[in-house]
């Protein structure tokens, strides 16, 4: 869903005042995205309920050339930007009757932060972790910056792209989510019933529909 509108507030007003004067005017552009999901996941003795929600919220300026078609109309700045993404994952017994919480999150504020680039980009590197009350697990992106050309050469990109997740405990890395290839990775002397938890929150983390890095 998107909503537009000249923006609230006296400052937004004398604003346009004063671009006006210029032949420019001042709009304020509000995105507001949310997606649901459920799946149940199972190892073919267990199976866990995943219940997932997202919401992304963008708020940006946008400058137009009065009464004129110039590429430079519709050139917007970012101001606020929010992700938060959260999943329940619960069994019958295989976690003793505790239930996985899992929270993502990805926040900007221009303000706050005092950015003076007019050119803000919005990282895909949202991070978070899941916990059952007792045991924490810690989940923080992975990122490349170079790729390898069609001639076999690598080169580096201008930016760097989300390519996956690390999950970890303080005792060290137990997982890795892989977005380019879809693959979910283990630490090899995990158990059953971990592997399923782990399962659970790396497919919850793939199934995501507004926060999709697309490969």
């Amino acid at each position: 869903m998107q909503l537009k509108y000249p923006g609230w507030g006296k400052l937004f007003f004398l604003d346009n005042l004063v671009l006006n004067q210029f032949g420019i005017s001042k709009a304020e552009t509000v995105e507001n995205e949310k997606a649901r999901f459920r799946f149940s996941i199972s190892d073919g003795s267990n199976t866990l309920q995943v219940f997932g929600a997202e919401r992304e919220v963008e708020r940006r300026h946008e400058y137009s050339v009065l009464n004129s078609k110039s590429v430079l109309n519709g050139i917007g700045i970012v101001q606020q930007y929010s992700y938060i993404f959260s999943a329940k994952i619960s069994g019958d017994t295989l976690n003793g009757g505790r239930n996985w919480e899992l929270l993502m999150t990805n926040l900007y504020d221009r303000k706050a932060s005092q950015d003076k680039n007019p050119i803000a980009l919005i990282k895909q590197e949202d991070s978070g972790l899941a916990t059952n009350g007792t045991d924490t697990i810690f989940i923080k992106p992975l990122s490349i910056r170079k790729t390898e050309l069609s001639n076999g050469k690598n080169s580096k990109l201008p930016f760097k792209v989300l390519s996956g997740y690390e999950l970890s405990t303080p005792g060290g890395v137990i997982g890795i989510v892989d977005l380019i290839d879809h693959n979910i990775w283990y630490y090899n002397e995990l158990d059953n019933a971990e592997k399923l938890n782990i399962s659970a929150i790396s497919t919850a983390l793939l199934a995501r529909q507004v926060n999709d890095a697309k490969w």
